[in-house]
């Protein structure tokens, strides 16, 4: 027996059942997924695109970004976050003080989670521009785009369709990294896996919804994905249809 009436059995404050408590926690990891990835693919692009340009400083300050965040523990930056950088930083410890735990809990997943997705984005974004022919860059410019606007509507545009699978696989990387917010104290839905799992020993049940939560969450990903690569495909590019 599956016991799935586990999950209409109120929690041991009376306020909510099981299975509401875990939706609780799915609500606070698409909230946290969704501003980290905002947030990545924003700072992602301009690192990408700097990377990309001939100016020695920000190569080098983009590279030595992405190379920090890239080698840093995931786990050891939400500690940094959380614990270490308010006890240095009067400024973010007066914040931390003033705001509820946890708002300040959620604002801190959303930025170590997305400074760490933007390095791995960034090297999705310097890759897409440096694939596409030089004549592209040449032929922006000799219409008379500034090298901005070269980037802005020659580049980019086609960079990203190239990237749109990575992008996916980064996306979906990004749902299943949340659950190490848990480790800061955010009710995500992990912390509500566990917390169920402690507290009721239907560990099964509990990791079991869980993973039908996440497999759910993860698919949309790749099926929404999959259609934007499908609506943007140039004919005859990059497997647009002909």
């Amino acid at each position: 027996m599956l016991g799935l009436g586990i999950f209409l059995e109120d929690t041991p404050d009376g306020d909510t059942t099981w299975g509401m408590s875990l939706l609780s926690g799915l609500e606070y990891t698409l909230l946290l997924v969704v501003c980290a990835w905002v947030i990545a693919m924003v700072l992602g692009s301009v690192l990408g695109v700097v990377r990309t340009t001939k100016h020695r400083f920000w190569v080098m300050l983009g590279n030595g970004y992405v190379e920090l965040f890239r080698n840093i523990p995931l786990l050891v930056q939400f500690f940094l976050w959380y614990f270490v950088l308010p006890s240095v930083i009067p400024p973010l410890k007066r914040f931390a003080n003033a705001v509820d735990p946890g708002t300040f809990q959620i604002l801190t997943a959303v930025v170590c989670l997305g400074l760490f997705t933007a390095a791995r984005i960034a090297e999705q974004v310097k890759s897409g521009i440096q694939s596409l022919p030089r004549g592209q860059t040449f032929a922006g410019l000799a219409l008379g785009l500034t090298p901005t606007q070269t980037y802005r509507y020659v580049l980019l545009p086609m960079a990203y369709r190239i990237i749109i699978p990575p992008l996916t696989s980064e996306s979906m990387n990004l749902v299943k990294n949340s659950a190490v917010a848990y480790s800061i104290g955010l009710t995500e839905l992990f912390f509500r896996t566990r917390e169920m799992g402690e507290m009721t020993f239907r560990y099964f049940a509990a990791f079991g919804a869980a993973t039908v939560l996440y497999v759910a969450v993860a698919f949309s990903i790749n099926r929404i994905m999959a259609w934007v690569e499908r609506a943007t495909a140039v004919p005859g590019y990059m497997g647009g249809s002909k």
